[in-house]
């Protein structure tokens, strides 16, 4: 009876180690196939917001210029010619909608 607790415990630890080991896989931006992918020179779009407690978001069109394992550096042109860099979230970016073929025609 003494090895029982013991038991139950490492066969919990064991189930443990099964469900969660794929979440210990370090997965690289390039390899994730998921709507965030993002690609250095992409055009995208940021979704701003000018305050956290805000409920207008902004659509501000951007390019992609770098990218690390959370965050995503964009390049944001101003009206007067000027470019600002700006890092990030990759939830607070869209790809650009894909233009069809024959749309263009």
């Amino acid at each position: 009876m003494k090895n029982l607790p013991l038991a139950f415990a490492i066969l919990v630890f064991l189930i443990n180690l099964i469900v969660a080991s794929p979440s210990w896989a370090v997965t690289h931006l390039s390899l994730v196939n998921n709507p965030q992918h993002f690609e250095v020179g992409q055009k995208v779009i940021w979704l701003y917001k000018s305050r956290p407690d805000s409920a207008e978001v902004q659509k501000i069109p951007a390019e992609v210029v770098k990218l690390s394992s959370k965050q995503v550096q964009i390049q944001v042109h101003k009206k007067n010619s000027e470019a600002i860099n700006r890092w990030v979230n990759p939830n607070k970016l869209e790809s650009f909608p894909k233009i069809q073929d024959s749309a263009l025609r």
